[in-house]
C-alpha cells in the first residue's frame, strides 16, 4: 500500500507539474500571441512570461509583429493596346492589429495576392505597353495606395509594392531589342560624328596657331634683319663721317705743318691742286673752296707759273 501510495503521489505531483509547466508561455520579441478562453478572444499576450488557466484558456496563434514581404508568382495583364505581359509583384506587409489579422481575414496571404492581381489588372489596363514599361513608380504608388487601404480592416497595412518582372510576349521583346540596338547603334553614330567634329576643330585650331607663329616668326625675322640693315647703314655712315674726319683733320694738319715751315704760295696751291685731283679721283668726298674767287685764281695764276718754270727750255 505504502509504494502504490508513493506511486500515486508521484503521478499526481508529474501531473501538476506539467499543466503549471503548460500554462506558462513565453512570447518573443516583436510578437504577439492571441489568448482565447472557452473558445473566444480574451487578451493579446505581450512579450515575456504570460500565464493562463489550464483547460480554459489557451494561445490560439502567436503573430509576428515585423515588416513581412511574400513574392507572388506572375500574373497575366493585358495592357490597353491589347499585349499580354506576365507580371509579378512583391509586397511589403505589416501585421498593425493583431486581433483583425486573426478574426477579419481567414486567408489573409491569398487575399493579399488575389487583391494584387485584381488591381494590377486594373490599373495596367489602362495603360499602353510603352507607358506600362516606364512608369513602374507610378503603378507602384497606385497600387500600394489602392491595397492599403483595402487591408486595413484586415489589420495588416502595405508599406510598399514592388513590381519585380515585367515580361512581354518574345516577339515585343525581339523588337524592343532591334529598336534598342538601332539606339545604340545611332548614339554611337552621333558620338563618332561628335569626336571627329571636335578633332577637326582642334586640328584646324592648330593649324591656325601654327600659321600665327609663323607669321609672327617671319615678321620677326624681318624687323631684326631690317633692324641689323639700319644698324650697318648707321655704322658705315658713321665709318664714312669718321673717314672724312681724319682726311680733313689729316690735311687742316698738313697745312698747318706748311704754313708753320713758311711754305710760298707756289707749295699751297699744289696741296689745293692734289685735293681737287683727290676729289676727281673720288678719294675725297668733300673740298673747301677759298671765300674769294680771287685767291682761287691765284692758285691758278701760281700754278701757271710753277708749271713754267719747270718745264724744260723749247729748243729750236
Amino acid at each position: 500500500m505504502g509504494f502504490i501510495s508513493a506511486m500515486f503521489n508521484f503521478i499526481v505531483v508529474l501531473f501538476v507539474f506539467i499543466i503549471a509547466l503548460s500554462s506558462i508561455k513565453i512570447i518573443k520579441q516583436a510578437t504577439v500571441g492571441i489568448v482565447e478562453r472557452l473558445g473566444k478572444y480574451h487578451k493579446n499576450a505581450e512579450q515575456g512570461i504570460n500565464v493562463i488557466i489550464p483547460f480554459i484558456d489557451r494561445f490560439r496563434v502567436v503573430l509576428d509583429l515585423r515588416e513581412q514581404v511574400v513574392d507572388f508568382p506572375p500574373q497575366p495583364v493585358i495592357t490597353k493596346d491589347n499585349v499580354t505581359m506576365m507580371i509579378d509583384t512583391v509586397v511589403y506587409y505589416q501585421i498593425t492589429d493583431p486581433f483583425s489579422y486573426t478574426y477579419e481575414i481567414a486567408t489573409p496571404i491569398l487575399a493579399i495576392e488575389n487583391l494584387t492581381a485584381t488591381t494590377l489588372r486594373n490599373i495596367v489596363g489602362d495603360l499602353e505597353l510603352d507607358e506600362t514599361l516606364t512608369s513602374r513608380d507610378l503603378v507602384n504608388t497606385k497600387l500600394r495606395a489602392i491595397l492599403d487601404e483595402a487591408t486595413d480592416k484586415w489589420g495588416i497595412k502595405v508599406n510598399r509594392v514592388e513590381l519585380k518582372n515585367i515580361l512581354p510576349p518574345q516577339d515585343i521583346q525581339n523588337a524592343m531589342e532591334k529598336q534598342m540596338r538601332a539606339e545604340r547603334e545611332k548614339r554611337e553614330a552621333i558620338l563618332r560624328a561628335e569626336g571627329q567634329k571636335t578633332a577637326a576643330i582642334l586640328e584646324a585650331e592648330g593649324l591656325k596657331q601654327s600659321a600665327i607663329l609663323r607669321a609672327e616668326a617671319v615678321k620677326e625675322a624681318a624687323v631684326r634683319e631690317a633692324e641689323g640693315t639700319r644698324q650697318a647703314r648707321i655704322l658705315e655712315a658713321e665709318g664714312e663721317a669718321q673717314a672724312i674726319l681724319s682726311v680733313q683733320r689729316a690735311f687742316a694738319d698738313s697745312l698747318v705743318m706748311i704754313r708753320d715751315a713758311n711754305a710760298n704760295d707756289k707749295v699751297l696751291a699744289l696741296k689745293s691742286l692734289e685735293a681737287i685731283k683727290d676729289l676727281a679721283n673720288g678719294e675725297a668726298t668733300k673740298l673747301i673752296i677759298p671765300g674769294d674767287l680771287a685767291g682761287l685764281a691765284g692758285v691758278f695764276a701760281t700754278l701757271k707759273e710753277s708749271i713754267t718754270d719747270s718745264a724744260p727750255p723749247v729748243q729750236e
